[in-house]
């Protein structure tokens, strides 16, 4: 994988007809405070019908659709900007994790999906996956990145937490918070702590980047470079290329992975 203004009148989308089945939950550090059914998010976000140019589908699509930040003011029982200076996360059904910080989920363009709109029911395929229950979509020209905005598929739950205290381990503490490492650290939690851990903190899709050995001692600095922008130019897999990624960008996650191979975190090799 990869990888909203508040509720209006429900516009009930011709040619949709959905069962009240799935359910999103909501939770605050791993505790469920909500779980909203489909009838409910339907009767209490603003449903409307949306057309968005869908990058995993490779074209033009219609999704039924609700405001992101009204599903997620209806899940936690408060306007998105109380969520300010806490890490969203969004969970799919394989373990995908995806955060985002409450003011990229803020900006307009931002919405839930729970079926295409020129179906009797749920998603046409994205190649050869179901996005279902729900998927995360952006409908701006200069949103249709993933790596810059969440586009998390078979979403399951959101959760509200704070990520530096939920996995300590993968601060670079001790160093200063407006120098290259934690700004590196800050690009490693948005784009790719979703798949890859730190000291055994984070993602499980790839590799842990830091233990047993880090990623800057067993690879040469100007290849992990090229290999974060273009992973395909060495060998073909899931690991996704990064073009959006300025040469400082790289500097700083490069900073980041050498403050964090003198503060390594093994639990499997602990006595």
């Amino acid at each position: 994988m990869r990888h909203l203004p508040a509720a209006g009148l429900v516009l009930l989308c011709a040619g949709v007809a959905l069962a009240d089945g799935p359910a999103l939950r909501f939770l605050r550090d791993d505790a469920e405070v909500r779980r909203v059914d489909l009838a409910a998010l339907r009767a209490g976000c603003g449903e409307t019908v949306i057309t968005i140019d869908d990058p995993y589908a490779g074209g033009t699509r219609r999704y039924a659709a609700c405001p992101l930040p009204a599903v997620l003011e209806l899940g936690f029982g408060a306007p998105l900007a109380s969520l300010a200076g806490q890490d969203v996360v969004f969970r799919a059904l394989d373990g995908y994790t995806r955060p985002a910080s409450p003011e990229r989920l803020a900006e307009p363009g931002g919405w839930i999906a729970f079926a295409d709109a020129d179906r009797s029911a749920g998603f046409a395929p994205l190649g050869t996956i179901d996005p279902a229950p729900f998927y995360v979509v952006w409908s701006g020209p200069a949103q249709k990145d993933p790596h810059v905005y969440p586009w998390p598929y078979q979403l399951d739950a959101v959760e509200v937490t704070d990520l530096a205290r939920r996995w300590p381990h993968t601060v670079p503490t001790g160093l200063p918070p407006d120098g290259p490492a934690f700004a590196g650290f800050r690009l490693f939690r948005s784009d790719c702590i979703a798949c890859h851990a730190m000291n055994r903190e984070g993602g499980t899709l790839g590799p842990d980047l830091n233990v047993p050995q880090s990623i800057v001692e067993y690879r040469p600095i100007p290849q992990l470079r090229t290999y974060i922008r273009d992973p395909e130019s060495f060998r073909y897999g899931k690991m996704p290329a990064h073009p959006d990624l300025t040469d400082a960008d790289l500097d700083a996650l490069i900073a980041y992975f050498e403050a964090m191979k003198t503060r390594k975190h093994d639990p499997r090799r602990q006595p």
